[in-house]
């Protein structure tokens, strides 16, 4: 694909969609939001009105799915680019990839938001030149896209450090608010969960309020385990959440260095830092995944 091509990318969130036309080297020309709600067939009907103009008006070289998940990322699997048990109402078990791919004779890529973000950091942001590292982003879920040897992890599934279940913080009896596990990650530190806890949304509680070293002591325990079994070498922290408390990164670090030790050696700066896309890194990673 030359410099010169354009390339269409679609992010299904859980409160809204992004199609973006954008160039190789990461221009975005045209961006357009949808509103995600609940009924699939409006949604990704707007969708697909908005990559038929651009097929129509030039054409693009490649697609980009990137959606929220939990998704079915196995080619050989029936239900391939499938939102599965997602929590979303109306979302279950719902073909996004075949929906929005299949009127364009083009490669079309499919894969999580956080993974295609990821990949977008790793391109255009603040992992280039790292072939291994995590974006995590912490805002109405804690979802993990988690970069090893340059490639998006498979097995089982894609990357779900979110639902990971770690130690609670001794005297902390909050039962969580994740509908699958109560308290695993996502369950004490989404902003569901800090509402659920406090009552009031994370954006109105104070910076010295003491629900912020639960949220850091939460993040740390899933940094430290990634730590110790894929070995990132950076991990780039955000979402709506740690947008709004930033101070958040540093006493996340902090902690993670206390749950370490001395058993390895951490880099001294830059290992715990914010995404260098900012509110770009999630659009932008359908055209990364177009562009692998």
């Amino acid at each position: 694909m030359g410099r010169d091509g354009r390339v269409a990318g679609v992010e299904l969130g859980g409160t809204k969609c992004i199609a973006v036309l954008a160039t190789p080297g990461g221009d975005i020309l045209e961006q357009h939001t949808v509103v995600t709600g609940d009924d699939p067939p409006r949604a990704l009907g707007e969708l697909s009105l908005l990559l038929d103009r651009w097929w129509h008006d030039g054409g693009f070289d490649a697609l980009g799915v990137a959606s929220f998940g939990p998704v079915q990322l196995d080619p050989a699997a029936p239900d391939y680019g499938a939102i599965t048990a997602t929590a979303k109402p109306g979302w279950r078990d719902t073909a996004v990839l075949g929906p929005l791919s299949a009127r364009y004779d083009v490669p079309a890529a499919f894969d999580t938001d956080v993974n295609g973000a990821a990949l977008a950091e790793g391109r255009w942001g603040a992992a280039q030149g790292l072939d291994d590292f995590a974006y995590v982003t912490v805002g109405t879920g804690v979802g993990v896209g988690l970069i090893v040897n340059g490639r998006a992890t498979r097995g089982l599934g894609h990357c779900e450090a979110g639902h990971m279940r770690i130690a609670r913080v001794p005297g902390d009896d909050f039962p969580g608010a994740c509908p699958y596990h109560g308290d695993c990650v996502e369950g004490l530190a989404a902003g569901p969960a800090i509402l659920k806890r406090l009552g009031v949304p994370g954006e109105t509680v104070a910076a010295d309020h003491p629900v912020w070293d639960l949220v850091a002591d939460a993040l740390a325990q899933m940094v430290q385990a990634l730590v110790s079994s894929t070995a990132p070498r950076r991990f780039l922290l955000g979402g709506g959440v740690l947008a709004q408390r930033p101070d958040l990164i540093a006493r996340v670090d902090s902690r993670v260095r206390d749950l370490i030790g001395d058993y390895l050696t951490l880099p001294a700066t830059d290992f715990i830092v914010a995404p260098g896309l900012g509110t770009k890194a999630g659009p932008l990673g359908p055209i990364a995944l177009a562009l692998q």
